[in-house]
């Protein structure tokens, strides 16, 4: 009978060891990789019973390659560098672990978001630079009594945010379908169009799922809408932005800054306009980072790989009903 194979394409851990012993209890051989492209994907998971992705492509011509009855598990919160349509055509389950770092993205957003407002970076580079101009350098600066804070999508982690943002007394507003009347009065937020939104936003946050609803909403007709001391914070997903209109709104000064931590291709390529944008804060795709957080992703998925590997449903698979309204 032939040996069950559990793989990992990709991984931004120090080790597997986890993944790999999950693996090995269940009697079955492991491999570990570093994929980038989806055709190096699909080599490294032809035949497997379990792929584990982080950022690489997984699309339909490496799940179509995959053992009967697989599994692909996601690290990660969201799951779109997955083809999920083609994997449930399969039947395969595709796991994925929303819960491992919510306070870590939370927390990354407020200290991206507190940065920009108070211009933390223009501050430092304008001392390093031998000056003292803290108003030339600062202005225009609204204290965060004044200041609307709005947030583009309001699941788990934009609640998040508010909750720890709430203390600093900013005044908020929402864009999401999801949010009742009731909440949005018991939230003490301001529930708004996503067009009304950017356009009354002091700052908006991100937290909106990719899909083709979303994909590059703010695009160069977007940008133009917003006021010109405006900032944005997307620790999502990067394909909400067109990066090359971005870029252009900020050399042009249509908005003030952005703090970015995702981007449509990661790493950033070194040909990026945003690579040479004014009034950007950029991180390398790290909210979700704290020693704690590793370890909770990685037991998570190990405790997936051991699930389906025994026969039992993974902890948190994508719903159908989702992955059938994602790829749409």
């Amino acid at each position: 009978m032939k040996k069950r194979r559990v793989v990992v394409t990709d991984y931004t851990f120090l080790d597997v060891n986890r993944e790999e012993a999950a693996a090995l209890a269940a009697g079955c051989s492991f491999e570990s990789h570093q994929c980038r492209s989806s055709k190096e994907v699909a080599d490294a998971i032809r035949g497997a019973d379990v792929a584990v992705v982080q950022f690489a492509p997984v699309d339909s011509d490496a799940i179509a390659v995959m053992a009967d009855n697989a599994a692909l598990i996601r690290y990660g919160i969201g799951y779109d560098n997955i083809d999920v349509s083609a994997a449930i055509a399969r039947n395969f389950p595709v796991g994925y672990v929303p819960d491992y770092c919510p306070d870590e993205v939370a927390e990354h957003t407020c200290a991206s978001l507190l940065a920009q407002l108070r211009k933390l970076a223009g501050l430092d580079a304008s001392v390093r630079a031998g000056e003292w101009k803290a108003v030339a350098v600062a202005k225009p600066m609204k204290p965060f009594s004044e200041t609307l804070v709005g947030f583009f999508g309001f699941g788990q982690i934009g609640k998040s945010v508010h909750a720890r943002l709430a203390a600093f007394g900013f005044r908020f507003a929402v864009a999401d379908p999801a949010l009742s009347e009731q909440d949005a009065l018991d939230l003490n937020v301001t529930k708004l169009s996503a067009e009304e939104l950017f356009r009354q936003a002091d700052a908006v946050c991100l937290h909106a799922p990719a899909n083709n609803a979303t994909v590059k909403y703010v695009n160069a007709e977007r940008l133009a809408t917003m006021q010109s001391h405006a900032v944005l914070v997307n620790t999502s997903r990067g394909a909400l932005i067109d990066e090359t209109a971005l870029a252009e709104a900020l050399n042009n000064g249509q908005i003030a800054g952005a703090a970015l931590d995702v981007f449509e291709s990661e790493p950033l390529p070194d040909s990026s306009p945003l690579r040479r944008a004014p009034g950007l804060l950029l991180s390398p795709h790290a909210a979700w980072y704290s020693e704690a957080a590793i370890g909770r992703l990685q037991t998570l998925v190990a405790d997936d790989i051991a699930n389906h590997l025994a026969g039992r449903p993974l902890r948190k698979p994508v719903p159908e009903s989702v992955a059938h309204k994602t790829a749409q």
